[in-house]
């Protein structure tokens, strides 16, 4: 897969690096929950089960997952075997974490979402499916990896903000038209004009915002977290293609996820 690099000095062949299959780097990361129960691999594991878009069936990921568990002779993990490891985990949280991300998302929500995945990966049951924020006229959503050329550059480091946030389900502190507002985060998308909104919902009043992109004038991630009402598109989509020409010679690999009316901007 190539690395994404925005900068100029990136080389002309790209940089590339050896990636495990979805559903690989899904079962190591349960597994390894299972083993040792550290926050790293909680947030993995929790982060992968919401990027739908990639997700495999269930039954997939649990055959993946038992095959891993039975070469190193441990039990399927459950949630209730992982319950008496919660305190210990929480205390390592920041200490592991912190230094990592560019804000911490709160344990407690990672560790809430741990059952609906258990339920839907040892028990097969579907996972919900969020509606998206339909807008009032033609859009195309934006989630490729690397921001469309014409979105201007000093745009560019709070969209990366807010992808962040978006990712995990936590708030921004938006600046816009001289004053900050909070939102949840859920899809960049193109108008048929040509320019780039930023669909969000208001968290002090739960109403549905669009924010012209080139209007942005800062943003900040927060503590706050959200559950989701709408399906977050902020996220790269799907799995990723791999063609012939993605094989690379040795040397240049790299170490370095109901409609409603037209919003209205305030």
């Amino acid at each position: 897969r190539e690395v994404f690099h925005s900068y100029s000095d990136r080389p002309e062949e790209g940089l590339w690096s050896n990636c495990y299959a979805f559903e690989e780097a899904f079962g190591e990361k349960m597994r390894a929950l299972a083993e040792r129960v550290r926050p790293r691999d909680l947030y993995d594991v929790v982060n992968l089960y919401r990027h739908g878009d990639s997700r495999l069936p269930a039954a997939v990921l649990r055959n993946v997952l038992e095959q891993k568990c039975a070469y190193k002779a441990i039990a399927l993990p459950t949630f209730e075997a992982l319950e008496p490891h919660r305190a210990e985990l929480e205390s390592m949280w920041e200490g592991m974490l912190g230094h990592q991300l560019p804000a911490l998302p709160p344990v407690a929500d990672f560790w809430a979402a741990l059952p609906e995945v258990f339920t839907w990966i040892m028990g097969g049951a579907e996972a919900p499916q969020r509606v998206r924020i339909e807008p009032g006229t033609v859009e195309v959503v934006v989630r490729s990896r690397e921001l469309p050329m014409n979105i201007p550059s000093r745009i560019r480091a709070p969209l990366e903000i807010i992808r962040f946030a978006a990712a995990n389900y936590l708030c921004v502190d938006l600046r816009y038209d001289g004053s900050v507002r909070r939102i949840e985060p859920y899809s960049l998308r193109q108008t048929a004009d040509g320019n780039y909104v930023l669909h969000s919902i208001r968290t002090d009043s739960g109403e549905h915002r669009s924010y012209r992109v080139d209007q942005i004038q800062g943003a900040a991630v927060t503590g706050q977290s959200f559950t989701p009402r709408y399906l977050v598109e902020l996220t790269p989509e799907g799995p990723l293609p791999v063609a012939a020409a993605a094989a690379q010679p040795r040397g240049t690999s790299s170490n370095s996820r109901g409609s409603r009316k037209a919003p209205r901007r305030r």
